[in-house]
């Protein structure tokens, strides 16, 4: 059985819940625990994510969040560096699942955090657990 640690940045709440919801019940599905951490922004997900890591009480991570464009910069900013942040880790061999939605709107964010539509905080999970299976097969 697995760990899996969730790191969500808890900006949007009623957003968050409905990732972590889809999160939480892959998860479970699949027999695993999980436990869950906030941190204040999608910005600060990957440096969670390597501090804990560096613990190895987890064996892997799902990163949930939210980024809903505005009227500046600071949204291509926050979207392109988070992900470049864990797609490092993940390069470095960390099996981590990207559940961060970056959407125009609150109702595309909600159709994807729904888990009854897109369900992106499962497929995350989903994810993070098959980069784990793979990690494993390769030793």
């Amino acid at each position: 059985m697995a760990h899996v640690l969730i790191v969500e940045a808890r900006f949007y709440e009623h957003l968050n819940d409905l990732l972590l919801s889809g999160a939480r019940a892959a998860i479970e599905e699949a027999g695993h625990s999980h436990e869950t951490i906030t941190v204040p922004g999608a910005l600060e997900i990957p440096g969670a994510v390597a501090m804990a890591a560096d613990t190895g009480r987890y064996d892997a991570f799902v990163a949930i969040g939210v980024v809903i464009r505005g009227e500046t910069y600071h949204f291509e900013i926050v979207s392109n560096e988070s992900a470049r942040g864990l797609m490092a880790l993940t390069m470095d061999g960390l099996p981590i699942g990207n559940g961060i939605i970056t959407t125009e709107n609150e109702a595309q964010a909600l159709t994807r955090a729904r888990p009854t539509e897109k369900d992106k905080g499962g497929e995350a999970a989903k994810a993070a657990l098959a980069m784990l299976a793979l990690k494993s097969r390769f030793g």
